[in-house]
């Protein structure tokens, strides 16, 4: 029995002159043409020499470049909230810096609050301040403070600015591709924090479910048992589509490496070994479609996708399925070079160009043989994925000289939890997707390491960002939520007690209604 819903109608199908590939990245899906300009100038920041510059961009003759399917209103929008999130947060330190100068003086908590409230938006701890004449400002809980109060306060403030700008259009686009559900599983890595918004260009509310882990070693049962809400929800309530639909579910493995220092930048949870990394996602997706098929029957299928990304230039790679949706390490179309080859073009041939190279993966013979292309809803995401990273790679080139200058780790914080939703940037949190510290070992272990680093080494604390979500139609939910969030703080600070008691670990509690805009509420220590 065929149990994997692929109808016949849906392979080999070539898209209509009619029905180009499209992006999603701009309004209505159109890609409007237009003459090269030159590039922007890098923001103020110095490459470093010891690598290749720009590697994406290198046309010779000294002419800069310009894709011209690249969606430049949203390059800057997206730039600008970087720049204030990022600058947010890297504020910080040099604000302590000049508060710590000041507590010895008669006057410090109300110049040290007027500092705080001009260059911070927010007041500091009375408590800390109140005590700094009896001894030293305690600057490790006051810079935990700060980093919790500022990611509140910037998450408050992009739930103001409509996260889910663009959200209907994209699910619209996913249904019209056969998909009634995409979920993705990222690795944990902060490198890879902007996937969704930036990376791939799509609205963060278009994903069903977008949960991280380290090396994206995702749990397969806990996957099942979400594709299984999903069908649910299409049983009983038709949404977003009835389960007579023909629909599919779509689960999406994201594995990432460096293109400057393979060997030392790469994936933690994998030994910077990106054959490893790779090896491991799509081992990981093949367990779940097949647990899916051999727990349910008659239409019951998923498709899968593995895609890389080279975070030193957020290019990505996606790994063409054949026509029995299986995928092959071998077979794959890489966007950086899609980009060399399509950047003198104009848009229409750029465009067309896009969805040759997915033919010609498919055509691809030896270690890369395939059983045929893949369906067209499927042939028609990709396109979109990789016209829609077109605009991210050209955003690396236009402010970074087409290579990020952090291209390790320089994440802010530890996101536990649920994480939050309201902004994802890249380097902004390592996440560590978990419902105890027990199973979720592994993921913290890899996030303390980065931040003792990052931070421990240099005398700062390492800020963990304690976050779950709740329903408030269930009775108790919140009561539950809160009591969680204790126990995990309790947790994490038992197994990192060295670093707990000297002051080297920080941890703040929320927890938020799971309804969409539902503002996020602190957890004090004691209320829990």
């Amino acid at each position: 029995m065929n149990t994997r819903n692929r109808p016949e109608r849906m392979r080999n199908q070539q898209p209509s002159a009619s029905r180009l590939p499209y992006g999603l990245g701009t309004a209505g899906g159109v890609l409007q043409a237009r003459p090269i300009q030159p590039v922007f100038a890098p923001q103020g920041i110095a490459l470093n020499t010891l690598v290749e510059p720009n590697p994406a961009c290198s046309t010779g003759g000294g002419r800069v470049c310009r894709h011209p399917l690249t969606n430049e209103a949203e390059n800057k929008r997206l730039l600008e909230h970087e720049q204030t999130i990022k600058g947010s947060f890297d504020a910080i330190v040099k604000v302590l810096k000049r508060i710590a100068g000041l507590q010895h003086e008669a006057d410090f908590t109300e110049r040290a609050q007027v500092i705080a409230r001009e260059q911070l938006g927010f007041e500091l701890p009375a408590r800390i301040l109140d005590d700094a004449w009896i001894a030293d400002l305690d600057m490790r809980a006051l810079y935990g403070e700060c980093v919790m109060q500022t990611l509140r306060q910037k998450a408050e403030q992009a739930q103001l600015k409509n996260p889910q700008k663009d959200t209907d259009a994209a699910i619209a686009f996913f249904l019209d591709s056969g998909y009634h559900a995409v979920d993705i599983s990222p690795c944990s890595d902060g490198r890879l924090k902007g996937l969704v918004r930036y990376i791939l260009r799509l609205p963060e509310g278009a994903v069903r479910s977008r949960k991280a882990y380290a090396g994206a070693m995702f749990d397969v049962d806990a996957n099942v048992k979400r594709w299984i809400e999903t069908e649910l929800m299409r049983f009983r309530e038709g949404r977003p589509v009835t389960a007579d639909a023909g629909t599919r579910y779509l689960k999406v493995a994201v594995y990432h490496w460096s293109s400057s220092d393979p060997t030392h930048e790469g994936c933690a949870a994998h030994c910077s070994n990106v054959t490893v990394a790779a090896e491991a996602g799509l081992k990981r997706l093949n367990a779940f479609r097949q647990a899916i098929e051999n727990s349910f029957c008659c239409g019951a299928s998923v498709d899968t996708l593995l895609i890389g990304v080279d975070t030193d230039t957020d290019a990505i790679k996606v790994h063409i399925p054949d026509a029995a949706g299986e995928m092959n390490l071998h077979r794959f179309v890489d966007n950086i070079e899609l980009y060399r080859s399509t950047v003198n073009d104009d848009a229409n041939t750029a465009r067309l160009k896009v969805y040759q190279a997915i033919q010609a993966a498919s055509e691809a013979t030896g270690w890369g043989a395939s059983s045929g292309e893949p369906h067209e809803g499927m042939r028609r995401l990709i396109t979109s994925l990789l016209i829609n990273n077109l605009s991210q790679i050209e955003y690396v080139c236009s402010n970074w000289g087409g290579r990020y200058t952090d291209i390790g780790h320089a994440e802010r914080f530890i996101s536990v939890g649920d994480g939050f939703e309201e902004f994802q940037l890249r380097n902004l949190a390592y996440f560590a997707h978990l419902h105890t510290v027990e199973e979720g070992a592994p993921d913290m272990d890899v996030g303390i390491k980065i931040f003792t680093k990052l931070n421990v080494n240099h005398g700062l604390p390492a800020p963990v960002a304690i976050h779950f979500r709740y329903d408030n139609r269930v009775p108790g939910c919140r009561e539950r939520t809160v009591e969680r969030c204790q126990r995990v703080k309790e947790a994490i600070e038992a197994r990192y007690a060295d670093l707990a008691k000297k002051g080297l670990l920080v941890c703040g509690m929320t927890v938020q209604d799971k309804r969409p805009g539902s503002p996020i509420e602190l957890v004090e220590v004691d209320a829990a």
